[in-house]
């Protein structure tokens, strides 16, 4: 295990390096200049000498081989550099929308994991009744709604019910504040957006359990198991919902790592100013380093997150074993 832990971190590396090549290259192939654009709201008429000596001042002009060495080196010495855009240091733009960014994701997360497995178990024993038909109607629909979509049904309801029942409307506050300043005023911000997204996530998840269990359901070992006479509560939970699980974890890790960086429309629902907002901002402006450190971000939640799913195998199923 200790082998595999060193050897799945080294190839990190050749991961993320080829990473850094794709989106520095792809962002040279977009049209455009951000001097041009910067200058564009300064009036009618630039100077073609400005333009140049904002490239310069920017190192845009600089060989190809200079700039990437002068990225990636950024990412080993952890200094990010300034924003082409604002001139504020990356780390800083980062920060505070990567801490948003990041309590949604685990809120939803939470939230996936608690309604999609027990429904997603339920359904597999409880399969083409009733209950099985509604739990599948359920998660269709998760799959079938836009997060954004019924975050506005969110905040419509939230205001109706409580104009009806305490006389005036409410809805989620709209200024962000930081878990360790008011950790009730946080929540109570970000559990509407969680819920939205958590939805759809628990939609994904239930029916991959629900085929997960099913599958292993019909194996060897749970007939066996059943004809030594052992309670079937003790068969789901202790042989057939852990085995089941493999595929429900590398849903929800790939899940987590898409919500770090792919809820831009939901952002804006809720007027919360994240990641995904911030991905949007930094390409419409031509910011590049402030877009590459965003991708390269994303690329490394990603990879931890693909290692974190394949320790948890080992913990989930005793025949793996990693060498």
């Amino acid at each position: 295990m200790y082998k595999y832990t060193i050897k799945r971190i080294l190839l990190m590396i050749p991961t993320l390096a080829g990473a850094a090549v794709l989106i520095f290259a792809l962002m040279r192939l977009i049209p455009g200049d951000i001097c041009e654009l910067r200058m564009a709201g300064e009036g009618a008429w630039v100077d073609p000498q400005a333009i140049k000596d904002c490239q310069n001042n920017l190192g845009l002009n600089d060989p190809f081989f200079v700039q990437f060495w002068d990225f990636v080196w950024g990412y080993v010495v952890f200094d990010l550099g300034p924003s082409m855009w604002t001139g504020k240091p990356i780390t800083e733009e980062i920060a505070l929308r990567f801490q948003l960014s990041m309590e949604i994701a685990i809120i939803a997360t939470i939230v996936g994991v608690v309604i999609a497995i027990p429904l997603g178990t339920i359904s597999a024993i409880k399969q083409n009744t009733w209950i099985d038909y509604v739990v599948r109607s359920f998660s269709i629909a998760g799959i079938a709604m836009p997060s954004f979509w019924l975050g506005i049904i969110i905040i419509l309801g939230l205001l109706i019910s409580t104009q009806h029942f305490f006389g005036e409307p409410w809805m989620p506050p709209i200024e962000y504040t930081p878990i360790w300043v008011d950790p009730a005023q946080n929540l109570l911000q970000l559990i509407w957006p969680a819920i939205a997204t958590g939805y759809r996530y628990s939609a994904v998840a239930t029916r991959m359990t629900r085929s997960a269990l099913l599958e292993v359901l019909r194996e060897d070992y749970i007939r066996t198991a059943r004809a030594k006479g052992l309670i079937e509560k003790l068969i789901i939970n202790r042989h057939a919902l852990k085995n089941s699980m493999l595929p429900v974890v590398t849903i929800v890790g790939i899940e987590f790592a898409f919500l770090m960086g792919g809820l831009v429309v939901t952002e804006q629902v809720f007027n919360l100013n994240g990641l995904g907002k911030l991905f949007v901002e930094s390409v419409l402006n031509h910011d590049f380093s402030l877009t590459q450190a965003l991708v390269m971000l994303v690329a490394l939640i990603f990879v931890v997150t693909n290692f974190i799913v394949d320790l948890i195998y080992a913990m989930l199923d005793p025949r793996i074993r990693y060498s």
